[in-house]
């Protein structure tokens, strides 16, 4: 279980900033006002994702392997 924390820890240290580059300013309704908005460059994280994505899956495999066994 605490490597699953320390995972989940180190993942969002990683990819904490996705939400930085949502910029806009919401109106009442919650919309975001105005049609130019910026761009979000997320691809930047993409690789990032990944790598924790195949990591936790094949921990995941290797510990329910293990239980099986």
């Amino acid at each position: 279980m605490k490597k699953i924390f320390n995972i989940a820890l180190v993942a969002f240290f990683l990819l904490h900033d996705f939400r930085l580059f949502a910029q806009g300013d919401e109106d009442d309704n919650g919309d975001l006002e105005g049609d130019d908005t910026p761009a979000a460059p997320i691809n930047s994280k993409l690789l990032y994702l990944a790598i924790v994505g195949i990591v936790f899956a094949y921990y995941t495999y290797k510990s329910r392997r293990k239980q099986i066994s």
